[in-house]
């Protein structure tokens, strides 16, 4: 019998405008005075990865029920709600799934949302998580299309762990392979996550590190996540980044560097005898809610306002309803003004509010990291 567990509420109908016209001025801020910059794009469902803490085989398996083509949002009309988030103030566009390298003809959006530009006319930072299988082949082709960076996911440099844990029996010297195909067409800073599981690949950290250090690659370690209600989560598994940090520290001297951007969720760390930097996401140990100012949009057009979220706003009902960019643009701005979504901040308390979330938080594959 099929299954498909996507703990989130199914809307029918499109969210209400509910107040008069809102033409975009490039900003926008929620209730908690963060404003709107970043717009993450699920393109597919699917992947062909079954990593542990994200689609673990035990429930995607082989009588999964994904989605139909229908269903997904077609490239015109991720093109015109991009459009319209970045005339509300998106600088930055990052492309996820499931693997979005398999959604067929993936160059054609990147074309599109690459000839978009700010209020201000300034190009988009335009990016893309993948797993790497299929990025040696296609990363001059992303590159020729538009763009500007990659993201790959890499838990493992030792081979029978990696396949271990992307559960595909996938090797880590064709990730390899794409991120130097990656960097060689100038997809570059490359940036390569590693999620860190206590007891599973924590042995690999300084591993990692001495690989990428001074390659160019940006090595970031993301700690182990409880999105969504599938991948078993539990808090034992959780390798605070500060320990990361100090296991690195005691091969490679590190010294603190500033962030970016207000906004940015990595806490970098530079090689100190200037041969590259790490980061450190601390996702459960040092929440980041005050500075988030990333909205995110699931393949089949529900926009979600927190990777913990149990619940979205249907966008494709209103774009296939016939709603105007007006309205459309209204109903983001209302979405987005009355966001307060903080559950990191929230995580482990008893109030009402996160018991719900705790039991029905949408998963990782479907709304992407």
């Amino acid at each position: 019998m099929s299954r498909r567990i996507i703990p989130v509420a199914d809307f029918s109908a499109a969210p209400v405008i509910a107040g008069p016209v809102q033409t975009p001025t490039g900003v926008l801020h929620d209730t908690l005075a963060r404003p709107l910059r970043d717009l993450r794009i699920s393109v597919t469902d699917r992947c062909n990865f079954r990593c542990v803490y994200c689609m673990p085989r035990a429930v995607f398996d082989k009588d999964y029920t994904f989605l139909p083509h229908g269903a997904l949002l077609s490239f015109e009309e991720i093109e015109r709600l991009a459009r319209l988030f970045v005339a509300h103030g998106v600088e930055k566009i990052r492309l996820t799934g499931g693997e979005p390298l398999l959604r067929k003809n993936l160059e054609f959006l990147i074309e599109r949302l690459a000839r978009l530009s700010t209020p201000a006319g300034h190009p988009l930072d335009l990016t893309l998580t993948t797993n790497g299988s299929l990025l040696e082949r296609k990363a001059r082709s992303l590159k020729d299309a538009g763009l500007t960076r990659v993201t790959v996911s890499l838990d493992a440099l030792d081979d029978a762990l990696f396949r271990r844990m992307n559960d595909a029996d996938f090797a880590v010297a064709d990730v390899l392979d794409g991120i130097a195909a990656a960097h060689a067409v100038g997809l570059a800073p490359v940036k390569v996550n590693m999620v860190v599981k206590r007891g599973t690949n924590d042995r690999e950290i300084v591993p990692m590190a001495r690989h990428f250090k001074g390659s160019g690659a940006v090595l970031r370690f993301i700690e182990y996540m409880d999105v969504g209600t599938s991948n078993g989560w539990n808090m034992t598994e959780v390798l605070p980044s500060a320990d990361v940090v100090t296991r690195i520290a005691e091969h490679f001297p590190l010294a603190p560097l500033d962030a970016h951007s207000a906004a940015e969720t990595a806490q970098r760390w530079g090689h100190v005898d200037g041969s590259g930097e790490i980061g450190v996401i601390s996702s459960v140990t040092r929440a980041f809610c005050g500075s988030c100012t990333r909205a995110r949009l699931s393949t089949e057009g529900k926009l979600y306002l927190c990777l913990f979220a149990s619940a979205g706003h249907d966008l494709r009902a209103l774009l296939r309803s016939g709603a105007s960019d007006a309205g459309i643009a209204t109903a983001v701005a209302e979405i987005w003004q009355g966001r307060g979504d903080r559950y990191s901040q929230l995580r482990g308390s008893s109030t009402a509010e996160t018991r719900v979330l705790d039991s029905r938080r949408v998963e990782m594959s479907y709304i992407g990291g």
